[in-house]
């Protein structure tokens, strides 16, 4: 029997360095705003490294994909439960204070640089992607989850199940669906790819 490598320190700082952007788009997309998909993000990080971190780096990814759906479910719950326990004491609170100031102002993302890219090309990817981007926000969630865990985080089916909570069969429904609308979405908006 051989023994199992655990990821070390280092191993998991790079691996999160490495995923943050993309679980930030990814949670964002989710959850339709930025401050809080910064928190939920940040929320799977520390999960991941003080529950996690001792796990073998090969299974960083997987763990971290589940953390994170499981933070973006949580908060909806949060989400929901909120609201329903704001509607009711408002109704006995004659102080309307306005809204809570979100102590995270905002997320500084480096784009990747393309330095020697023709301009002109720069901006047509730059422009498709954010033609693709707006079409994902208007994809039903679990299509969603699953077209970004397959394509864009390049999981197997069988991971993407698993981060997902559900069958095989489901994400490929989910991922076939959601690759016919977005193909509809970007042809009504005049993308072809």
């Amino acid at each position: 029997m051989g023994k199992i490598k655990l990821a070390t320190e280092r191993e998991l700082s790079d691996f999160l360095v490495q995923v943050e952007r993309r679980a930030f788009k990814q949670a964002a997309f989710a959850v339709r705003d930025d401050h809080a998909a910064l928190d939920v993000v940040q929320d799977a990080m520390m999960k991941l490294a003080e529950k996690y971190g001792d796990r073998p780096a090969d299974e960083l990814p997987l763990l971290f994909q589940r953390i994170l759906q499981n933070a973006i479910r949580d908060y909806f719950r949060r989400h929901k439960v909120r609201a329903m326990w704001t509607t009711l004491m408002s109704s006995f609170s004659t102080n309307h204070d306005g809204d809570e100031q979100d102590p995270l102002e905002t997320l500084e993302v480096e784009s990747d640089s393309n330095y020697f890219e023709n301009p002109s090309k720069q901006l047509d990817r730059q422009q498709t992607l954010a033609v693709i981007e707006d079409a994902l926000k208007e994809l039903p969630a679990r299509q969603r989850e699953a077209f970004l865990l397959r394509y864009w985080e390049d999981m197997d089916v069988a991971e993407t199940a698993e981060a997902m909570g559900c069958s095989e069969g489901s994400v490929k429904t989910h991922c076939s669906r959601a690759t016919h609308a977005l193909a509809a979405i970007l042809k009504k908006k005049g993308v072809q790819l």
